[in-house]
Parts: C-alpha cells; structure tokens; sequence
C-alpha cells in the first residue's frame, strides 16, 4: 500500500512539473553597446520566484501554466515590467534591453540587488576582457575598512606599500616604474621627489572602482613597467539619496603618550601656508615659535555625500554626485636611527628618536552625467583635495661619533601641504553601429609647500659628560634653519580614440575592431625653495645653555644683537644682492602619442590584440641652485609595440598572455643638481641620467568557478636596460644620487589568486542571506641586475661610485607577498546587515638603498599585518562601523646587511576608530 501511494505521488508530481512551462532570455545593456547584462534581477511579480541574469544575461525559470508579469530591473537603471501568458510546456521567450534610469527598484521585491561596483561584477568583466586587468570595487573597499587608494591597491596581488611612504612596489618595481590616471586621464605628482601622486591622498569616498594594470595597455602612456593604476570616480545611478558620517579614531601608541607635540602654525583643519616674512636676514622677523606645542591625539572624520538623476527628454538622463569629507589621524613612533654607518659597523650618528605625527585630508569632489541618449554620454568630473603631514621628531644620542661624540639633540618639525585641483571632461559617442568614439580632456593645477621647516641641533657643552648641557651646534650652517619650498604642477593632457568594428557575422555580432587614437600631456612644473640658515659665529662670549623647553629664549633678536648669529641662505647674508633669491630648477614636459591597434577574433575561442604606440617625449629642465646653474635640453622618439591574446578554454576558464616594449624616464628631482636635506641624509640629482628600456611578459590562466569566485596563476617577466637606482656617491658626506647604474635587470615571478563562496546560503520566505567568502593571493618574485662601477663612472662625470656587489635584487622587490582576508555577510529581513571582515598581510625582507664601498645593502625586515572591520547597518537609513588596523603591532626594522646594524627602528602602534552613518 505505501509502496502503490508513493509511486503515485511520485507520478502526479512528474506529471505537474512536465505541464510547467518556462520563461526564458537575454538582458542586454544599453548603456554599454547592447553588450549582455550580467546579474540583472528577474522576478515573477506577487511570487517570492526569481533569479538573476547568469555572465551572458541569459535567465530561465519554470512557471506553473496562467497569467504573469515579469520584473526586469539593476541598479541604477529602469525597472520594466512585461505581461505574458504560459502554457503547459512552453517555452516563452522574453528578450529585453535596459537603460540607466534614476527609478529605482521599487514596490517589487528584490530576489538579488548587484552593482557593478560589486566583487562579482567586476571579476565578471575580467574574465570576459581580452586584457589581463585587476580591480578593487567599493564594496570590497568597504568590506575591508581601506580609507585611502593607496591601501586598497596593496590589498592586490604582487602589490606593497613600503612603509612610512606613499610609495607602492609592483612585481619589485618602484615609483618610477608605475603611472596614475584617473578616468583614464594623467596625474601630476604631489611631491618632488615621486613621479606619482600619493595614492593615499584620494579616499576611497570617491572611488568607483581601481582598475590595475599590471601589463601594458597601448592606450597609456609608455612610461611603464610596474603598473598603471587607474581610479574611476563614482557616476551617480539611481533616486536622490544624501548620506552622512562621522566618526573617531586614535592610535595606541600616540594616546599613551603623557603629552603629544606638533609646531607651531599649522591649524587643525591644513588650510596653513607659513609665508617667509618681511626682511628675513635684517633681524629676526619670524612670527611663528620654535617651541613644541601640546595637542589632543584623538582623530576624526566627516563626510557629506548625495546625488540624484533626472529625465530630460524622451531618452536623456542627467545625473549628479556630490561629495565633501574630512579626516584627520595622529601617530607616534619611537626607537633607534643610525646613520652613516662604516665598513666597521660604527655609525656616525647613532639617535634615538621620537616621532609626532598628524595627518589631515579635505575632498569635495562633483561629476554630472549627462546622457543624451543611448549613443551620446558625456561627464564632467571636478575634485580639489587639500592632504597635509606634519611630523615633529626629536632625537637624542651622537649626532657626530667624531666631531661631537657627546650627547646632542636635534628637533625638525615639518608641515607638508598638498592642494590639487582636477578637472575633467569626458565624451562616450556610438556614432551608427560599427563607429564608437571617446574622449577625455583634463586640466590639473597642484601646488605643494613646506612652509616654515624648522630644524634645531645642540651639542653637549662637554664631551666627556653624558649628563653635559647643551649648546648650539656650530658643526654645519644648516644645523639649525627654517625651510620654505613651494612646487607647482600644471598640466593639461587629452586622449581620443577612434574604433571600428569590422567582420559582421550571421548572428549580427563582429569579428573583429580597428582602433586608432591620439594622446597628448603638456606639463609645467616649477620649483623655488629657500633655507634661511642661522650661521652661529665664533662668539665673545660663551654661548648660553640651551633650555629645550625655551628654544625661542636663543633664536630671537637679541641672539643676534649679542653676536651669537646671523641669518644667510645658501647664496650669502645681507651684504649679498641676490641672498633672496630662492633656489629654483623649472621645466617642460611634453608627450605626443599616436597609437594603434587591430583586435580579432580568429576561432571562438582565440581573441587578440596587436597594438603599436609611438611617443615623441621633450623633457627640458632649466636650474639654478647651490651646486650649480644650467640647463639640460632632452628629447627622444619612442616606438612602443604590443601584444595581448585571450584563448578561452571553455565558459569558465582562460588563458591570456601579454608582452610589450616600453620605457623609464627620469624625474625632475633625479636630474636637477639640486641639494635636498634630511637629518642625517642629503640627496642631489644627475643631470646625465637617461632613459631606461623595458619588455614585459604575462601569461595567466583564470578560471571562474561560481559567480564572485576566481582561481588565478600568473607568470610573468621583465628586462630592463639601463636600470636607474638610487645609490650613495663614495664621498666624505655620502650623498645620495640617481645613476644608470647596470646593462640590465631581469624580474620572473609568479602570481596566485584565489576567491572562493564558502558558504552562500539565501532564505526565500524571509529574504535573509548568509555569505562567508575566502580569498588569497601570493607572488613570489626573483629579480637580479648588474651593478657596473666603471659605467656609471664613464657616464657621470663628477660622481664616483663603488658598489659592494656585483649584482643585487631591485630595490623594493619582496620575494614572497602575501594577501588574504575572510569575510562574513548576514542580511536579515527589515534591512539590517552585518558585515565582518579579518585581513592580514605579509611580505618578506627587501632591499631599500645599494651598498657602497664595502658597506651593506639596507634591507628593511618582513612585516606581518593583522586588520579587523565590523559593519553593522540597524536598518536602511542607519549604519555603524568599528575597525582594529595593525593588530599585530610589527616592529618595523632596517639594517646595514653586512655590518648587521640595525639603522632604522620602530612600532606604529594599533589603530582603532568607530564610525557612524546615516543617510535619507
């Protein structure tokens, strides 16, 4: 009897479900040349039965035979709505093309709500470009707690950030191997001594997506050979929303000191810019104290974002984000620095030191979207961004093992401000159905000043007694001084492209595209900076006992009544006509490009890319300063060709391979015979460098699991020639310089990438869903170059160098990288969600300067790092957030190899900040 009923059951239930019919389609968008719409949102409206759009925009759900509507929506674009009938065993198809909209998804429920600001998204469009391309979106940003590009980019594969620096490593390579754009368009550098912006300067309140790529796209500029990274700022979709944060942070080590110092002038919020005052060197005129001051180490954050979008017309659509935000954030490191190290291990300058630090950052950026129509888009995108570090150090112990082995003391205060404007405009046109045109202006103003460096030295009054007081440092002129600098960067920088498709297959699609493009950068870049040194004289009379707490009790003008000073620059005193006149080294930097390319697709599977770039570069530098006054007149032709070739496996898996010739050009700073002064450090530029040549190889394997899931290995190699490194030159103050300093360097490594769903669970009746996701990605990296004494010799007249070694890793190249984090997502039903994040990273020891004359490499040690970030959204209009960065606390160590002395030394301590939003 049981067995009859279940064979019965079992018969009326095939029965049911082979009546069923099925609704099925594709889902193109509109926005992007009728290309297929990946995770669109399908819903049968009034059933809780839906689904989303698979990489190809394809859908398919099984109906009961009646009457329905099916609900066709995404994010940010129209929600349609379409009627049918199914019967029994039909197979109803239902095609549809959607376009950006500002109605959002609503009175329906949403089975799935995907952004391509999504992880999955994004790895959709990787896996279907012909191009090895990476990216990081805004959620995956958000997801990890990251506040700044430059932080986000390190969470990438065979990507570090080096330490106390803005400056990121790509596959061992450097600032000079890298290049930014934004929108596709250049940047100018905020500092004279990096070719790039300081990623860390854009927050991630802004920010799209990062496109890295890490292979050469003929589209970009051939300055290149680490990586381009490229910011999108966001593009408003969707109703009108307006959000606003705030919250605080501290950091362990800054909030358990008894008292934290920064200068004095600077304000709280970095809008400060210290001018020289009126007749420097005819008294004592400055206005500002040399006396630490006492501040409150707790930080804080504001923003204020929204947008909206509007109809125009018939098919238009105009749309706008805003955005204002403020962070601020205080540090404190201390421990050893040694410098000047000899073959002995005996360090000239053997300090301890303590570090005070307070960094502020201003955004306010504004875009409109106008779409004309489905062939028409154009977009104004501005941005200003005011970024300011202002760090007091204090260091104590030898400041001359030779010539003052007593106990000394030396205070250096430094306020470094960037304001950078960008504005850009920017066109998309589909002009019939093979012609697409792009194209981008930009206009970039950057200023960048230190104004009002303060730097003071004492010496003990004995030697012989640890517990001497001190005096001022006679030693150097510049021992105790007062800096300004003011850089300016303008450019303007413009790219059109051209395509073609070409090929028209049965099924309407193209074999293949021509493409021809035109880029252009015009950069003006100056530099002044003027060091009022305080020139202490042979006194009359003994010099008086210096009281830390009262510096401004010596340096004012009774100092000079008394004879105990006098006030020069680099170019003389008073009596010299031209001692005002600031040091200077101006240019120009102009690049014309034209490029391009054919792409085909030769079987169903194979798809390339033949790319060719050709750029002619003048780069003219004119200087005048302590060491020397000149010009240097520069132009070269650079022929640029490229290849890239995708072959698709099946659905799910690729290979793709990459190689190209490109180049490195020198700096600015690395060619102008400028003198720039740290503490225990001077470094002047070489107006005989040249460019190096570079040829890049990739090829990867990719597959995709799942949606949102990836399994990657890359392998990859470089050849420089003519490699520039930064060496010590064999001199009785070892300065540091730029030199070609080899015939070549070579780089191989290996990438891994791994992302996996561990578990993905979503309840239909309640709408709530769990996600645990995994990912990880490793590079091991190998990279050799010759270090050739007598070449850099020949070249460089007037700079002699002597290399410890023969050979040597890159400077900046970690063998082994390592990135992983694991994150947890809960929504619940009424809006709440609940988001937790653990991220580590590691990467192992690595070269920072070349040893010279005996001496060895500095090396800076492996470094752990252990992040955690909590989100919790109580429903959709508020959110809370809590973040513990740098759990694991490193000691940050940098050592002279050979001699084995530890010449850097320091924790940054534990950060720690909690966040509120709130958004109607």
């Amino acid at each position: 009897m049981k067995l009859r009923y279940l064979l019965l059951s079992l018969f009326f239930s095939v029965a049911m479900f082979a009546q069923n019919g099925t609704v099925t389609g594709t889902i193109l968008d509109k926005e992007f040349n009728n290309e297929p719409l990946p995770f669109a949102n399908i819903v049968i409206k009034g059933t809780k039965q839906g689904t989303s759009t698979d990489e190809n925009g394809k859908y398919s759900i099984s109906l009961k035979p009646g009457n329905y509507t099916i609900v066709i929506g995404y994010l940010g674009y129209e929600t349609k709505e379409i009627p049918f009938t199914i019967k029994a065993n039909e197979k109803k198809v239902i095609n549809h093309t959607l376009e950006a909209s500002g109605v959002q998804l609503a009175d329906i429920e949403i089975i799935q709500v995907v952004s391509k600001e999504k992880e999955s998204a994004l790895l959709q469009e990787q896996q279907k470009a012909v191009e090895i391309k990476q990216s990081i979106g805004a959620e995956e940003i958000s997801k990890k707690g990251i506040g700044d590009v430059a932080a986000a980019v390190a969470k990438t594969s065979g990507i570090s950030k080096q330490e106390g620096s803005s400056d990121i490593f790509v596959r061992g390579l450097g600032d000079r191997y890298n290049s930014t754009t934004m929108n596709g368009l250049p940047l100018p550098s905020n500092n004279p001594s990096t070719k790039n912006m300081s990623l860390d300067v854009f927050s991630t309140d802004i920010v799209e997506y990062i496109g890295i790529d890490k292979t050469y796209n003929f589209k970009n500029y051939g300055d290149f050979a680490g990586a381009n990274v490229d910011i999108v700022s966001k593009t408003y979709k969707g109703s009108g929303m307006i959000e606003v944060g705030s919250g605080i942070n501290a950091n362990s080590n800054a909030i358990s000191q008894n008292k934290f110092y920064l200068q004095d002038g600077p304000n709280f919020h970095g809008f400060s810019n210290e001018s020289i005052p009126n007749n420097p060197l005819n008294g004592y005129n400055f206005t500002t104290s040399w006396d630490k001051q006492a501040a409150t180490p707790i930080g804080s954050s504001f923003y204020l974002r929204g947008g909206d979008s509007y109809s125009v017309g018939s098919n238009g659509k105009l749309s706008f984000f805003l955005n204002a935000s403020f962070d601020n954030s205080y540090n404190y490191k201390e421990g050893a620095r040694r410098g000047s190290v000899n073959t002995q291990g005996i360090a000239v300058k053997d300090l301890f030191r303590k570090a005070y630090e307070y960094q502020t950052s201003s955004n306010a950026m504004a875009n409109i979207n106008y779409k004309i129509n489905s062939n028409h888009n154009i977009k104004w995108n501005s941005m200003y961004i005011n970024s300011t570090s202002q760090k007091h150090e204090e260091f104590t112990g030898i400041i001359d093992a030779f010539d003052a082995p007593g106990n000394g003391y030396v205070s250096r205060s430094t306020f470094d401000r960037t304001s950078l404007l960008i504005n850009q405009l920017l066109g998309n046109h589909t002009l019939g159905n093979r012609i697409n045109f792009d194209w981008g202006i930009s206009y970039n103003m950057m200023t960048n000043v230190i104004p009002d460096r303060m730097q003071n030295t004492f010496v003990a009054l004995d030697n012989n007694n640890p517990s001497s007081p001190l005096i001022v440092s006679d030693l150097n002129k510049s021992d105790n001084h007062r800096y300004f600098q003011e850089m300016t960067d303008d450019e303007v920088a413009g790219n059109f492209t051209l395509s073609y498709k070409f090929g028209k297959t049965a099924d309407d699609k193209y074999k293949g595209k021509f493409i021809a493009g035109y880029s252009a950068r015009y950069k003006e870049i100056n530099f002044d900076a003027t060091q009022f040194n305080f020139d202490i004289l042979p006194p009359n009379v003994t010099l008086p006992i210096i009281d830390l707490n009262n510096i401004d009790g010596f340096f004012n003008q009774n100092g000079i009544d008394l004879g105990y000073y006098n006030i020069v620059t680099f170019r003389g005193g008073l009596s010299s006509p031209n001692a005002l006149d600031p040091q200077n080294y101006n240019g120009q930097q102009i690049i014309s490009a034209g490029f391009g390319a054919i792409e085909y697709q030769f079987t169903p599977k194979l798809f390339v890319i033949a790319g060719f770039r050709s750029e002619y570069i003048i780069q003219d530098i004119f200087y005048s300063t302590s060491l020397k006054t000149g010009k240097k007149l520069t132009d070269t032709m650079e022929y640029l060709p490229s290849l890239t070739a995708k072959y698709e496996i099946n659905e799910k898996q690729n290979i793709k391979l990459a190689a190209s010739k490109t180049y490195t050009l020198p700096q600015f700073k690395e060619r102008a015979p400028f003198l720039f002064e740290e503490v225990g450090q001077s470094y002047f530029g070489n107006e005989n460098l040249y460019n190096s040549t570079d040829y890049n190889f990739d090829l990867k394997w990719e597959m995709f699991p799942k949606n949102g899931e990836v399994i990657s290995f890359t392998g990859f190699g470089k050849y420089i020639q003519n490699p520039i490194n930064q060496v010590t030159v064999a001199s009785a103050t070892n300065d540091i310089s730029w030199v070609n300093s080899g015939e070549k360097a070579i780089g191989l490594g290996i990438e891994g990438e791994w992302r996996k769903n561990i578990i993905s669970r979503e309840n239909n009746t309640t709408g709530e869903k769990t996600n645990l996701g995994f990912g990880l990605n490793v590079s091991y990296l190998f990279t050799n170059q010759d270090l050739d004494t007598e070449k850099v010799i020949n070249e460089n007249p007037g700079i002699s160098v002597a290399f410890t070694n023969q050979d040597s890793r890159l400077t900046g190249a970690s063998d082994l990288l390592v990135n992983s984090d694991i994150s947890f997502n809960k929504e619940f039903k009424n809006d709440k969600s609940l988001t937790a994040t653990l991220a580590g990273g590691y990467f192992s020891d690595r070269i920072y300067a070349l040893g010279v004359t005996g001496k060895g490499d500095l090396v800076d040690s492996e470094v752990i790092t252990l992040d955690f970030i909590l989100k919790y959204n109580v429903s959709k209009n508020i959110g809370f957030g809590f973040s513990a960065k740098n759990l694991t606390d490193p000691t940050i160590e940098r050592t002279q190899d050979i001699q084995n002395v530890v010449v850097d030394s320091y924790k940054k301590g534990r950060n720690f900040s909690i966040s509120m939003k709130y958004s109607f």
